[in-house]
């Protein structure tokens, strides 16, 4: 088991390359199972989870190679379907975007259900119902979803929630599918976006991305593709948030502002001095904070994904502030680890009230998920003395050598084995 040796209060200054974005990453590749022929993507983050859904695509006979660092090429001419072991899916909640793209193609699939991060039921019915909407039979058996279809056939499908992977993976299935399909209370995330304009360029026909209501007509097959991953919009936050809590100065480049619009609009009514340009976002601050009152919403709102690094800076702030999480129930698990740095946080439900403190104090802690990871890293880098963070695996999740990228910023973190 690996953990993070953090020396706290070093303002980190300079210009950060923002990676490609891990949860667009992972329908692109999924989206190589519908093509014909050989795809490339590149931009691809080296992470847990894009080599997780690398590995998937190897199980169903997709030959993966990376060409260069980032780049991989995936050869699908010889695909054959076959299953989404336990053993893989288990380590990754978006495992199940590879159900839709092998059910359009083969008329069947078998995907283990997934796991991943325990921050709520996340429950998987919404793909189910959509599919099973397109003419699906879909069973459960042994932990295994069998799904089956002659042709899949276009349908008007309206969620009953709004669901980001769900919207991808149902998109992804209705590409090859029979006549128009209709999602209604589709995801507006950039991410389905990216996915849907990587779909057309593969020559699927799908319009109103971005919109709640994304039509799609199938096509008869779909050609490879060669395309960059866009930038990663909670690496981008993540970052911001790190040059607040820090008092630091960071420029971060090859990004979208205007994805990460709704935090900065936060991190200015807390004092931070944020400015932009076309393809960059800056971020300084005097290691004084403001509170500010926040509330998760589906994008364009503020993201569930910076909630927890959000609520690591507001233990800083000067006064109190209400968080309160209204996609996942149970995503506030790193509120204990924070209150063993000094951090002052009462948890009532899904909101968390918050007393900010003058100096939070190193202490060993251990991430519980993803998210949580990175704002316990980030309260080490403000914190008086050594922080020790566990269980970084989770970060290894999401984030592409976090450890060295902040060191390169003048952090002291380092990463090492526990013994």
């Amino acid at each position: 088991m690996e953990r993070f040796r953090i020396r706290g209060g070093r303002p980190l200054r300079g210009e950060a390359e923002a990676s490609g974005s891990k949860n667009a990453s992972l329908p692109i590749l999924a989206a190589a199972i519908l093509a014909g022929g050989v795809s490339h993507a590149w931009r691809v983050p080296d992470l847990r989870d894009t080599n997780t859904i690398l590995g998937l695509l190897g199980e169903f006979g997709v030959k993966t190679r990376e060409e260069s660092p980032g780049r991989i090429s995936l050869d699908a001419t010889n695909i054959t379907g076959g299953v989404a072991p336990y053993e893989l899916v288990q380590a990754m909640r978006a495992s199940i975007l590879v159900l839709g793209p092998l059910l359009a193609r083969f008329g069947s699939a078998r995907v283990s259900l997934p796991g991943g991060c325990a921050i709520g039921a996340r429950p998987i019915d919404q793909h189910l119902k959509g599919l099973s909407a397109m003419g699906a039979e879909i069973q459960i058996e042994q932990g295994y979803i069998e799904a089956r279809s002659r042709k899949l056939t276009g349908a008007r499908i309206s969620f009953d929630l709004t669901t980001v992977t769900g919207t991808k993976n149902l998109m992804m299935a209705a590409t090859l599918a029979k006549g128009v399909t209709v999602l209604e209370n589709a995801a507006l995330e950039p991410e389905v976006v990216a996915l849907a304009d990587l779909l057309n360029r593969m020559g699927a026909r799908v319009s109103g991305a971005g919109t709640p209501v994304v039509e799609i007509e199938g096509v008869d097959s779909l050609a490879g593709y060669d395309a960059a991953v866009p930038a990663d919009r909670i690496e981008v936050g993540t970052l911001m948030i790190a040059a607040a809590i820090t008092g630091g100065d960071l420029r971060i480049t090859d990004c979208e502002p205007e994805q990460v619009h709704a935090l900065a609009l936060k991190l200015s009514e807390a004092g931070l001095e944020v400015s932009e340009g076309a393809d960059w976002i800056r971020v300084r601050g005097d290691g004084s904070v403001r509170p500010v009152n926040v509330k998760t919403a589906p994008y364009p709102g503020f993201p569930t994904d910076l909630q927890a690094q959000f609520m690591a800076l507001m233990t800083l702030a000067g006064g109190t502030c209400v968080l309160t999480e209204t996609i996942f129930e149970n995503r506030f698990m790193h509120a204990a680890e924070l209150a063993r740095m000094n951090a002052r946080i009462h948890i009532d439900g899904r909101t968390a009230h918050i007393e900010g403190v003058a100096h939070l104090a190193g202490a060993s802690v251990t991430a519980t998920d993803l998210r949580a990871s990175a704002s316990l890293v980030l309260a080490g880098l403000a914190a008086d003395g050594e922080t020790i963070v566990r269980n970084v695996y989770h970060i290894d999740r999401g984030y592409q050598r976090l450890e060295e990228r902040l060191r390169e910023l003048g952090a002291d973190i380092r990463r090492e084995v526990e013994s």
